[in-house]
């Protein structure tokens, strides 16, 4: 599947910074992608029209069990609003017993820099996954 483009929902204001948010997941099995799929298609909706959101991409990859997300946001606290909002919040426990792995990185970048690239989101995952294995 191509890579859903960057959507913009809320215009950043200029000169300030964004948080961003990547994030990668991979499912247990094949048999969980199309659930995990369709339910990254409703968090997807619900992102579009997030509350300080500035911007938004997804990756698929159903063969390799791996979904990647990207998302700038005005704050902290503005992602902690989404992620506890529902869909997000049901979907999240829901899918959570098919998760063979995920992993998260946050950064701040000054709002000019969006949208962020998918090169510069896959270093910074694989480099916090490299993190994340040190530490377990």
């Amino acid at each position: 599947m191509p890579t859903l483009p960057w959507v913009t929902p809320n215009p950043a204001p200029p000169h300030t910074q964004a948080v961003v948010m990547a994030s990668r997941f991979e499912v247990r099995s094949l048999k969980d992608v199309p659930r995990f799929f369709w339910k990254s298609l409703s968090a997807w909706g619900q992102v579009r029209s997030a509350p300080g959101a500035f911007g938004a991409s997804l990756i698929a990859q159903p063969a390799k069990r791996v979904f990647y997300t990207l998302s700038a946001w005005e704050s902290r606290e503005a992602l902690y609003a989404y992620a506890r909002a529902e869909p997000h919040r049901s979907i999240m426990t829901g899918l959570r017993a098919t998760m063979r792995s995920s992993t998260f990185t946050f950064w701040e970048v000054p709002v000019e820099q969006l949208p962020i690239g998918w090169d510069d989101a896959k270093r910074r995952l694989e480099e916090q996954a490299r993190i994340d294995a040190a530490a377990a």
